[in-house]
């Protein structure tokens, strides 16, 4: 079989290349290098097709979903602080480049698209844990951009018969992570600071909770989710189904890592939530999902990462 995965030099998208690779699978990746680095595929160099281009262009998507069996759409342009700065560019990507991606993908005759989506949808609702049949608050235009995706995706299921599947990922983490974007994730920032002899900065005063997934268990959901019958036209929760404070998550990192100093605080970002956890029940009832690494083991994992390419 033969996939397309757009975002495939990023973080999460590289992952699953490395997967679809050790299955056996034809592989083209698009992806314009934004966000995504060469060097996550260079292990990879002559085994997959590397499209270089930006999902805005619908004529570059097309040219790189033709032939293909089903497309894995990572490509985004992450960030809520940035969509707060910037909200065109971030609607641009997110909403205009996933359409063009569905409407390729119908037209080329790939029979489903699973993309990512962002708990972020949810926004600030106060019930826990979060499930997928609640009122979606989004709060920031990142979040409405990737609402905007599961609404044209569901559109295209029924209008169009293509399968797609939209999945909600809560603070994904783990080795490849970029510690040195300015819209870094909470983990690689910490572990960059730490590095230089910097405590952790926390936003806020730490009690913020997240559910934090580690990289392996995103794989593996987004391979089920291209093969589970019932999934297509529907949004899943994809997290580790644990809640865990921010402090606590900061002390366990600085434990691992090592570090003898302190944690600093500043003021909350515009945009954030307070908390976030997922109830992962329907992804397992309808796809099997099952993740298999804790919160913990993926914190070991990512700092033995990090030392390992520091």
């Amino acid at each position: 079989m033969r996939y397309l995965v757009t975002g495939g030099a990023g973080f999460i998208g590289s992952h699953l290349v490395d997967a679809l690779i050790t299955k056996g699978s034809e592989v083209v990746v698009l992806d314009n290098f934004s966000t995504g680095k060469r060097e996550n595929l260079a292990h990879l160099d002559g085994r997959i097709r590397v499209v270089e281009g930006d999902i805005r262009q619908l004529s570059t998507v097309e040219d790189a979903v033709a032939g293909c069996h089903a497309v894995w759409h990572q490509a985004a342009l992450p960030s809520v602080p940035r969509s707060m700065k910037d909200p065109i560019s971030t609607h641009e990507v997110n909403a205009t480049g996933t359409v063009n991606v569905l409407w390729a993908a119908h037209r080329a005759g790939a029979r489903r698209v699973v993309l990512a989506s962002s708990s972020s949808v949810y926004g600030d609702t106060p019930t826990l844990p979060k499930v997928e049949g609640m009122e979606l608050l989004p709060k920031s235009p990142y979040a409405a951009s990737k609402l905007s995706d599961e609404i044209y995706a569901a559109a295209f299921s029924r209008g169009h018969g293509l399968e797609t599947v939209a999945l909600r990922y809560f603070n994904v983490f783990g080795p490849r992570q970029d510690p040195m974007s300015p819209y870094a994730a909470v983990i690689p920032i910490w572990l960059r600071l730490m590095r230089e002899g910097k405590s952790p900065l926390i936003f806020g005063d730490g009690n913020q909770s997240r559910d934090f997934t580690f990289i392996d268990n995103v794989v593996a959901a987004n391979l089920a989710a291209m093969d589970a019958p019932a999934a297509s036209g529907l949004a899943f929760n994809v997290a580790a189904g644990e809640r865990v404070v921010l402090i606590e998550l900061a002390h366990e990192l600085m434990r691992i890592y090592g570090f003898a100093g302190g944690l600093e605080h500043t003021e909350r970002r515009a945009g954030d939530i307070e908390h976030s956890w997922a109830d992962v029940s329907q992804a397992k009832a309808m796809m099997s999902y099952q993740p298999t690494v804790h919160w913990r083991e993926g914190l070991q994992r990512t700092v033995d990462w990090f030392r390992e390419n520091d």
